[in-house]
């Protein structure tokens, strides 16, 4: 009787032992469970915040990891505005320049871009060129067909390139002819705010001392009003001769994008974006903020190093 009674009282001690581990185990799961779903979303928005870059006096910044992730958000971000230009327009005016830009534009040779862009309604056109033969190691042509233009199913009568048996001055006058004929027939838009092309996208390196296209820094072509396209001969870099969009074409695109990377741009970054006040040398880069359109920055965390904090975001 006795023993009955002492195994009963141990048989209900172990189930009630084991329903409290029970318990408690559960109690913590879901604990953990309502832990989780607090922090998830909170992550989610983070990311999505990433994602859409840093917003700062009317530019969007862009900062990455690595090359690998720019080029792809690169890549996302030109086949999105494309998609979206050509449903409006039935056409998609880009102007690009030369540079490790060129290099970064490979993936939209890659697929899904290459199946997804409508190749047959885009127009491309050079922000500058150097007047050099388009076989020269120096051609901004060059570097795009070898790096770009080879691999994807464009028209050849959409690619606009300058007319390399003419003098700088030469290839820049006809070269803003053309973009006039252009502008009359409305393939390339015009700027409600003066009479300047409205290009779709102009895409642009930046170098390490500040310049866009072949506009550099106190150089008396930063002053060019009235031309759409002009022409230097005594370049800081090599070669000496070239043709460049100016300023005010520039400035009456719809979306400007420029692309970045190296720490050895990282001061000119800084002076370009950030607030550094009237003292500061000038920079050609930071008088490219469209008139009417959008400023975007693609930017690695070496060429970012030296931003304010407020810019500190990674995609």
């Amino acid at each position: 009787m006795y023993v009955f009674l002492f195994l009963s009282m141990l048989y209900i001690s172990q189930i009630e032992f084991v329903h409290t581990h029970l318990s408690n185990l559960v109690n913590f799961c879901l604990s953990a469970t309502y832990i989780s779903l607090l922090i998830l979303p909170s992550v989610v928005v983070r990311s999505k915040m990433a994602l859409s870059g840093a917003c700062r006096d009317g530019m969007e910044l862009r900062i990455h990891e690595s090359l690998e992730e720019l080029s792809t958000d690169l890549a996302d971000y030109i086949s999105d505005l494309s998609e979206e230009t050509i449903k409006e327009r039935g056409s998609f005016c880009i102007a690009i320049s030369g540079g490790s830009l060129v290099s970064l534009m490979r993936t939209l040779s890659q697929a899904p871009y290459i199946k997804t862009i409508d190749w047959a309604k885009w127009h491309i056109f050079w922000a500058d060129e150097r007047v050099v033969a388009k076989n020269h190691p120096d051609s901004n042509y060059k570097l795009a067909k070898d790096n770009f233009l080879s691999k994807i199913p464009f028209l050849p009568s959409h690619l606009h390139s300058i007319n390399d048996s003419l003098t700088a001055e030469e290839a820049a006058n006809e070269y803003e002819f053309v973009i006039r004929q252009l502008v009359r027939t409305r393939l390339v838009g015009v700027s409600e705010i003066s009479d300047c092309p409205r290009f779709d996208l102009i895409l642009l390196g930046m170098g390490s001392d500040g310049h866009v296209a072949s506009l550099f820094p106190n150089h008396s072509v930063l002053d060019e009003e009235n031309e759409w396209v002009t022409y230097i001969i005594d370049s800081p870099e090599p070669p000496p001769e070239r043709i460049t969009f100016t300023l005010p074409v520039i400035k009456s695109s719809a979306n400007v994008a420029v692309v970045v990377t190296g720490s050895n741009k990282a001061d000119m970054v800084h002076l370009a974006i950030d607030n550094v006040g009237t003292e500061c040398p000038s920079v050609p880069a930071k008088m490219i903020q469209p008139i009417n359109g959008k400023l975007l920055w693609f930017l690695d965390k070496s060429a970012a190093s030296k931003l304010g904090g407020a810019a500190q975001i990674s995609v």
